[in-house]
């Protein structure tokens, strides 16, 4: 087998892409996979480092706010198209896959004027500009959220979740570890707050308001993961030097943070979303302003409207930070009812089910 996955500009393309590769060479013993991205982007760093091969096309987005960048769109695009064109003719894929991102475009178009099989997998409740316009050349999609038919075809869209990290699947029994790795009182309650490994200004300032709060809170501790872009800035404050505030710039085991969290506060990411319901914790969702199309906004909100989280705006949390934290700290009804929700909504299983849907593809 002979598979091309094209994709990526953010975490929450790569990643999933890294884990379809990974799960194809799991169930497939003869197999090669291509990576194709975009110049410049983090898959031309990441994907390497996970140990396959990847192409670069010289692509990128369309400015909707009129840009220099614009002018040399229509060049890069016809370049992109061409090289995509040559990577298939000499690659000669038996199925090509996108996981969005604008070097997915070129490849699944040219792959489908081949009449190369083609599937998309769309991680957000919004889908983004490329795999909207992909939709109508491929033949499946594979979805993390329902009611994604205002986009795409009904009948090439299958609800298979976004793969995840396999570490977080199985958190059962990993509560004493977590709680030691973490040095955590194990009698007190925890909240996890995070905005990815970069960081969250407006979180990181949320938190930092919050000293009175956590010296008067006894039985409640924090581990806050500032992202190494603010560490410097904030781990100086006051609320980082309390005994019940774990901060870190940076958390590699993030199995074990959800394993010791009785809560979570964080961005509305795709990836975090899907950790969230497989982990079944209780969380505030605190979408991002600054992603395209405001897909974090759309994302919490499906999982807000149906009661498997809270969603705040960012420009609120500083101010109901301490209200919100509490309203579900404190209640242990709400907990429940919001991790029952959020658990309904889990699909631990969602790599390997878009794998049999690109085997089917071949193979039927």
């Amino acid at each position: 087998m002979r598979v091309i996955i094209s994709g990526g500009g953010t975490g929450g393309h790569v990643y999933p892409a890294i884990a379809i590769a990974n799960e194809l060479k799991r169930q497939v013993n003869n197999i090669e996979i291509l990576f194709v991205g975009a110049q410049g982007k983090l898959e031309m760093e990441k994907v390497p480092l996970a140990g396959y091969a990847i192409e670069g096309l010289w692509i990128s987005g369309f400015q909707r706010k009129w840009t220099t960048k614009n002018i040399l769109f229509p060049v890069k695009l016809v370049s992109s198209l061409l090289k995509a064109g040559r990577i298939i003719g000499q690659f000669k894929p038996n199925v090509v896959i996108g996981v969005g991102g604008y070097a997915s475009g070129p490849i699944l178009k040219r792959a489908a004027m081949r009449n190369i099989p083609c599937l998309i997998q769309e991680q957000n409740s919004y889908p983004g500009v490329t795999n909207r316009l992909l939709a109508k050349h491929v033949d499946k999609i594979c979805v993390a959220f329902t009611g994604l038919e205002r986009f795409f075809p009904k009948s090439k869209i299958v609800l298979t979740g976004n793969p995840v990290r396999k570490d977080l699947i199985r958190l059962d029994g990993k509560r004493e570890e977590a709680r030691r790795y973490f040095e955590l009182d194990s009698k007190k309650k925890t909240i996890l707050v995070f905005g990815g490994s970069l960081g969250a200004k407006t979180l990181n300032e949320a938190v930092a308001k919050q000293e009175t709060f956590f010296e008067q809170q006894e039985d409640v501790q924090i581990i806050w993961q500032i992202g190494k872009l603010y560490w410097d800035q904030f781990r100086k404050t006051k609320v980082s030097k309390l005994p019940n505030v774990m901060a870190r710039p940076y958390i590699d085991r993030m199995d074990l943070a959800y394993a010791a969290a009785d809560m979570v506060v964080c961005r509305a990411g795709a990836l975090t979303i899907s950790e969230l319901c497989i982990a079944g914790k209780p969380a505030v969702l605190v979408p991002s302003p600054n992603v395209a199309e405001n897909h974090q906004q759309k994302n919490a909100r499906a999982l807000s409207d149906s009661q498997a989280a809270v969603l705040v705006e960012d420009d609120r949390i500083s101010d109901v930070f301490e209200e919100t934290v509490v309203k579900i700290i404190r209640n242990k009804k709400y907990m429940e009812l919001l991790k029952e929700n959020i658990l309904k909504k889990a699909k631990p299983k969602a790599v390997e089910h878009i794998v049999e849907e690109i085997k089917k593809m071949i193979y039927t």
